[in-house]
């Protein structure tokens, strides 16, 4: 058993609409390589996530700075992973992404300032779901992976609460309604079917 300290995820676990269903963890348990295939591209899609922020927001120099110790963390943890990968003989190929991220940024609005109040919005819901769902599947986990995935919680949470008080901060107005508003997309995508297991897709699609 991993001896590693659990943080409290309270406000994880209040912000996000539900948990993980149990035939996820079950998906992912059966399929431990993709799992793994798709968290280091996860974390490399986090990375490229906050470099774009500080490529197109020049003149916000607390998001510059953010964004710039999240994606160095992001790729540290990519490294993290492919080494898990390579010391397991796991390849690593080319998959198709899940439909997740790509169904909150559809709701992302064109138009500044909502553009990016709604990408830090998402980026926040992002992290705190991956935070949670390293927290569900930690516990089902080998010693190495239990250790890696409870030591990567800290990090993730740090990354929710950053994301979502640069939201805040990009506008006067309370942005919570926006904040419900895709976290009800997020619920949906969460809790519908997939056809394919990834890190951040829903119940494995009914055979």
């Amino acid at each position: 058993m991993s001896t590693t300290p659990v943080p409290d995820l309270t406000a994880i676990h209040e912000f996000l609409l539900c948990e993980t269903p149990d035939a996820w963890v079950q998906a992912a348990l059966a399929e431990p390589e993709m799992m793994l295939v798709d968290h280091a591209n996860c974390e490399k899609k986090a990375a490229g996530t906050a470099l774009n922020l500080m490529f197109r927001y020049l003149d916000n120099f607390k998001l510059l700075n953010k964004m710039s110790r999240l994606a160095r963390e992001e790729l540290r943890h990519f490294e993290q992973v492919i080494a898990i990968m390579k010391k397991r003989g796991i390849r690593y190929p080319h998959v198709k992404a899940s439909r997740y991220a790509a169904g909150l940024r559809d709701h992302v609005r064109r138009e500044e300032p909502g553009r990016l109040v709604d990408t830090l919005i998402c980026g926040a819901i992002i992290e705190a779901r991956s935070c949670e769902r390293f927290a569900r599947i930690a516990p089902h986990l080998d010693e190495e992976l239990q250790k890696f995935y409870l030591s990567l919680l800290k990090s993730e949470a740090r990354h929710f609460k950053d994301y979502l008080t640069l939201a805040q901060e990009a506008v006067a107005e309370d942005i919570t309604p926006r904040v419900q508003a895709l976290l009800e997309v997020e619920r949906t995508l969460v809790e519908s079917e997939d056809e394919d297991f990834r890190f951040h897709s829903g119940v494995p699609q009914q055979a």
